[in-house]
């Protein structure tokens, strides 16, 4: 499972930026790829070796599940959590295992379903209402970015596997906005300290448009197309398979150990 930070958002009173309807799009996007996958035993690429499509999509839908679980029962769900801290890394694997052993068609419908009463239950909640989730507390206004995030990657990683392009979306807006925030997250995951400059991001949309983060004047510049962002700091790519120019020694040392996860 990937283990996320309090990013310290600055949470907005409702879902301005749409981002429910986001996670919703993202989701079946990949819904429509895998179901016309009639193989689900296709190997995946790195992060996840042994992992197959199968396995991506028993993932998402144990993530989805636990999500529900954390924000309709967050007393139940603290089980889940000694678990998961029991078991280490090992947890997502075996869960993964688990799903991916079901019959292709079950394994559908009960991801299908997950999304959907995520969804909904997302969409019933306040967007400042806390919950716990794995190292830490968390609110619908970054769970559902969250999910959108990991829907997308590992999605990525079925794109990959079956050699069918992708067609990048502003989706990906909220993913990057997870990255930049993931700043502090990606040094403390190597044992650094965030450096204290401020940096300056500015990405190129799939339309075109520049998407921007961190004051003008910053000396620390990280610049390239918003899809080599999300694949870097998701860590689908490495920063040398990208675009991405990074200028400042606190930058590139950003684009190599960026994450938006442990």
């Amino acid at each position: 499972m990937a283990h996320m930070l309090n990013y310290n958002l600055a949470v907005p009173d409702a879902d301005d930026a749409g981002v429910l309807s986001a996670l919703v799009a993202e989701g079946d996007e990949l819904d429509a790829l895998v179901r016309a996958v009639d193989d689900w035993s296709i190997p995946t690429p790195a992060p996840a070796p042994g992992w197959t499509v199968a396995h991506q999509i028993a993932h998402l839908a144990w993530a989805d599940a636990n999500a529900v679980g954390a924000l309709r029962t967050p007393d139940a769900f603290g089980a889940e959590l000694g678990r998961a801290e029991a078991e280490g890394s090992g947890c997502a694997d075996k869960a993964a295992a688990a799903g991916a052993a079901k019959p292709r068609s079950v394994l559908l419908e009960e991801w299908r379903a997950g999304r959907a009463e995520l969804a909904a239950a997302l969409r019933d909640t306040p967007w400042d209402h806390a919950f716990p989730w794995y190292m830490s507390m968390v609110t619908p206004a970054l769970m559902a970015p969250l999910r959108l995030m990991e829907t997308w990657a590992h999605g990525q990683d079925v794109f990959d596997a079956v050699g069918v392009p992708r067609r990048p979306t502003d989706r990906l807006k909220h993913v990057a906005s997870l990255g930049v925030l993931g700043r502090a997250l990606s040094f403390a995951a190597v044992g650094l300290p965030e450096p204290a400059d401020p940096f300056r991001v500015e990405l190129t949309a799939p339309d075109g448009r520049t998407w921007v983060w961190g004051p003008e004047a910053a000396a620390q510049r990280v610049q390239g197309g918003a899809i080599d962002f999300c694949l870097c700091v998701t860590r689908r790519r490495p920063w040398s398979e990208t675009n991405m120019t990074a200028t400042g020694e606190d930058a590139q040392k950003w684009l190599e150990v960026a994450r938006v996860f442990l």
